[in-house]
């Protein structure tokens, strides 16, 4: 089901602060930035050759990354796998005893998205992502 590993997502309260250390400090080359979700999230790409380092930055002040920043600070905030079909992989994940978290969201690129409730994954965040 799973073709690789899409990217690591880090959430930061603060994209330019974070590329200060990510960017310019470990030299980790930034591939592209978007907003997504009608503008409420602001996803920046770095490249680490085989996977993308994801820097998530919430860009409204009721988006519910907001609260996690409040509760964990910045840090790991879930691993992405990508699929070819984002409906089917959601299937068999169901068939496999697992649930979604949420509804389908905007990906990167205009990929679709998903995100698995943790219950059912040992407590690590995991996102499926593609077409």
């Amino acid at each position: 089901m799973f073709e690789a590993l899409d990217h690591v997502a880090v959430v930061v309260p603060d994209t330019e602060e974070a590329l200060a250390f990510w960017r310019d400090k470990l030299g980790i080359p930034v591939l592209f930035a978007e907003d997504v979700n009608g503008g409420t999230v602001r996803v920046t790409h770095l490249d680490l050759g085989n996977v993308h380092l994801q820097l998530v930055e919430p860009l409204t002040p009721d988006h519910p990354l907001r609260e996690w920043l409040g509760r964990n600070g910045p840090g790991l905030h879930h691993l992405c796998f990508k699929v070819a079909n984002v409906e089917a992989a959601s299937a068999e994940l169901t068939t496999r005893g697992m649930k979604t978290a949420q509804a389908m969201h905007q990906g990167t690129r205009g990929q679709r998205a998903l995100f698995v409730d943790k219950s059912t994954t040992l407590g690590v965040q995991v996102e499926v992502t593609g077409t």
